[in-house]
C-alpha cells in the first residue's frame, strides 16, 4: 500500500501542470483599444510618465511582467500585443512596422499620454523604431534590445544568417506544417536563440504556445516577417528625411546573442546611444536574466 501511494505521488508529481508564467501585478488592468482600424490589447497600471514596452515574435506583451513591476513604482506602464498577435485583433493587413507605430501612438491618444518612454525587444524594436522617428517629439528615452532594424545597418549581412531562416519562412503550406505544432516550431526558437535553453521554462513554452495557436496567430506573426523587404525601405526614408533620432537611446545587446553589436546598429540612426549587455543571456532576455535587464531599463530610465 505505501508503495502504491507512492506511486500515485510520483505521477501526481510528474503530472501536474506548470507553474503559471509570472503574472502583471494585481493592479493592473486591461483594455481593448481601438486604434489605426484594429483593436490592440493593453495591459496598464503603475502611476507616473508613461512608459510603453512593446514584445516580439516568439512572446506577448506578457513577457514584461517583471520589469513592469518594479517600473510602476514610478511609472504608468503601458503593455499592448502588437497587431495580430497575443490577444490583439488580427487584421488581414497593416503589418508594416510604419503602420504599427500608428497603432501605438494610437494607443497614447486614447490614453491621453502626449509623451512617453520605450521600451522594445525583437520586432518591437522595429516597431518603436518607426514611432520614434515617426513622432520624435513624443518618445523621450528608447531602451532598444537585442534584434536589428530592417535596412539599418548590417542588415544585408544579419539576414543571410542561418539561425534567421525564419525571416522567409512564410506561406500557405508553411502554414500548413506548423498548424497543431506550434509548440515544436516555437521550441526551436527557445532552443537555438538562448544561451541556456532550461532557462525558457515548460510553463513559458506552454502558455506562449497556447498564444500562437489560437486562430490566425501563427499566419500573422508570419505577416510580421513577410513585411521586412518594406520595412527595410521604410527605415531608410525615415532615416534620409527624419535625421538621427535625438533622444537618448540605451542599446542593450545580450551577451550570446547580438551583443555590443545592437549599440553599432543604433549609433546608424541615433545621436545619443549608451550601451548595455546583459550578461549569460541569450536572445530571450526576460526570460534567461530578467534581473539584469530590469535593472537596465530602470537604471536608464531613472536618470
Amino acid at each position: 500500500m505505501r508503495r502504491y501511494s507512492l506511486a500515485l505521488l510520483l505521477a501526481f508529481l510528474i503530472a501536474a501542470p506548470a507553474r503559471p508564467v509570472e503574472p502583471f501585478p494585481s493592479s493592473f488592468h486591461t483594455q481593448e483599444i481601438k486604434t489605426n482600424g484594429t483593436r490592440l490589447h493593453v495591459r496598464i497600471g503603475g502611476e507616473g510618465p508613461a512608459v510603453i514596452m512593446l514584445h516580439g515574435f516568439g512572446d506577448t506583451g506578457d513577457m514584461w511582467a517583471p520589469a513592469a513591476a518594479v517600473l510602476m513604482k514610478h511609472h504608468t506602464v503601458v503593455v499592448p500585443d502588437l497587431r495580430g498577435m497575443g490577444l490583439s485583433a488580427h487584421p488581414d493587413m497593416g503589418y508594416t512596422k510604419k503602420n504599427q507605430a500608428a497603432d501605438i501612438a494610437g494607443v497614447m491618444d486614447a490614453l491621453k499620454i502626449e509623451k512617453a518612454d520605450l521600451v522594445t525587444h525583437d520586432i518591437g524594436n522595429m516597431v518603436g523604431y518607426a514611432l520614434a522617428a515617426q513622432y520624435p517629439s513624443r518618445i523621450t528615452k528608447w531602451v532598444v534590445i537585442d534584434a536589428p532594424l530592417p535596412g539599418i545597418g548590417n542588415w544585408d549581412e544579419v539576414k543571410q544568417s542561418p539561425l534567421l531562416w525564419h525571416f522567409n519562412f512564410r506561406g500557405p503550406d508553411e502554414e500548413r506544417l506548423v498548424a497543431g505544432r506550434e509548440r515544436i516550431y516555437l521550441d526551436r526558437f527557445y532552443d537555438e536563440l538562448s544561451a541556456d535553453p532550461k532557462k525558457i521554462d515548460e510553463a513559458t513554452r506552454r502558455h506562449y504556445a497556447a498564444l500562437y495557436a489560437r486562430p490566425h496567430a501563427m499566419h500573422d506573426a508570419f505577416e510580421q516577417f513577410g513585411a521586412f523587404n518594406e520595412d527595410a525601405v521604410d527605415d531608410k526614408a525615415l532615416l534620409a528625411t527624419g535625421g538621427k533620432l535625438a533622444m537618448p537611446v540605451l542599446a542593450v545587446g545580450a551577451e550570446k546573442s547580438f551583443g555590443s553589436g545592437e549599440a553599432d546598429t543604433l549609433r546608424f540612426v541615433a545621436t545619443n546611444v549608451t550601451m548595455g549587455i546583459v550578461p549569460g543571456s541569450g536572445h530571450w532576455l526576460m526570460d534567461e536574466n530578467p534581473k539584469a535587464t530590469t535593472v537596465l531599463i530602470v537604471e536608464f530610465l531613472s536618470k
